[in-house]
């Protein structure tokens, strides 16, 4: 009989490539959407491989009768605003969809489907402002924005839930992963849409933050296959999942631009204020060392390679839309 999961998220960047991942590994694959339709698109392509259940991360019954439906033997808890920066807009409903709807799924695992396993997507954001050093699973948790500390919250929950209940709960501390499927919202895809978008003729320039402001870039499909990898193990626990390499925006910037066939990117490229956060995190580079040695987890696809990767996708994406000679 084949394995189940349930898939909160499954219409967003990650919930999409996992799903793909766990469909080539013969699951029967659920997922948990919203009754607006948001993210269709990332998963159209598995239409009638999928058993999708309407519901919402506020609505404990909601999620109580989508696993009720499914009796998943995995769950994998991916559903939660992603992006930083309006975090702090509304920090109120950010705490409540990243942190107290981990509480009400719990609940319902603990009480409805105890013997299923549970990953919550965890984030390197509960560091902080780190140390400047690699960060691995022992590293205090300093979050300094309101999205890191709902997900502290979350991710301190679901191991005293493992600790005190008995369940196979495990978080994944997954730092920056993009691809073609991220959000324009977000500084990577922002850079490589435009790249592509100034070399087609349909726009002339691109307003950032920070430039010197470095992550840890890896490819979200690599990412994925390491939270199911997690779930694979005899003993649950939490692992930071990263590529151990830091690179900065203005790098981002440098190789889209490339890849776009500009030259001069400074001719296209404008500082604005407004794109830099509140007690913003300088630095975060992960150390992905326990992934490695008892996972057999690697990374695939380095950071050069992701980012003309999300540039082709791009320029793929938007030459219908180039006027002509554009």
């Amino acid at each position: 009989m084949a394995q189940v999961a349930l898939i909160t998220g499954i219409t967003g960047q990650d919930g999409s490539y996992l799903a793909e991942l766990l469909l080539g590994h013969s699951y029967e694959v659920h997922g948990l959407v919203r009754g607006d339709g948001d993210g269709l698109e990332r998963i159209s392509g598995l239409a009638g491989r999928l058993e999708l259940h309407e519901g919402d991360l506020l609505d404990g019954e909601s999620l109580a009768a989508a696993v009720s439906a499914s009796a998943p033997d995995e769950i994998y808890n991916l559903a939660a605003p992603s992006f930083v920066a309006t975090s702090w807009e509304d920090p109120a409903r950010t705490a409540e969809m990243a942190g107290v709807s981990v509480a009400r799924l719990l609940e319902v695992v603990r009480s409805d489907r105890p013997q299923a396993r549970f990953y919550q997507a965890s984030s390197s954001e509960i560091f902080g402002r780190g140390s400047g050093e690699p960060l691995d699973e022992s590293a205090p948790l300093s979050p300094r924005s309101p999205y890191g500390a709902a997900k502290a919250y979350a991710h301190l929950l679901t191991a005293a839930y493992r600790e005190s209940y008995g369940l196979f709960a495990c978080s994944g501390i997954l730092f920056n992963h993009e691809s073609p499927r991220r959000g324009l919202e977000y500084v990577t895809r922002k850079i490589t849409w435009h790249a592509a978008a100034i070399s087609l003729g349909l726009a002339e320039g691109v307003a950032l933050g920070d430039l010197d402001a470095e992550r840890d870039w890896g490819y979200a499909a690599d990412y994925v296959e390491a939270m199911w990898l997690i779930l694979q193990r005899e003993e649950p626990g939490d692992f930071v999942v990263a590529t151990g390499q830091a690179h900065t925006v203005r790098e981002c910037v440098e190789v889209a631009f490339d890849e776009a066939g500009l030259a001069d990117w400074e001719r296209y490229v404008t500082r604005d204020p407004r794109f830099t956060r509140p007690a913003d995190v300088v630095r975060l580079t992960g150390d992905a060392s326990r992934a490695r040695r008892e996972l057999g987890w690697e990374p695939s696809t380095n950071f050069d390679e992701l980012i003309r990767m999300m540039v082709r996708s791009d320029l793929a994406l938007l030459s219908t839309e180039a006027p002509p000679g554009g």
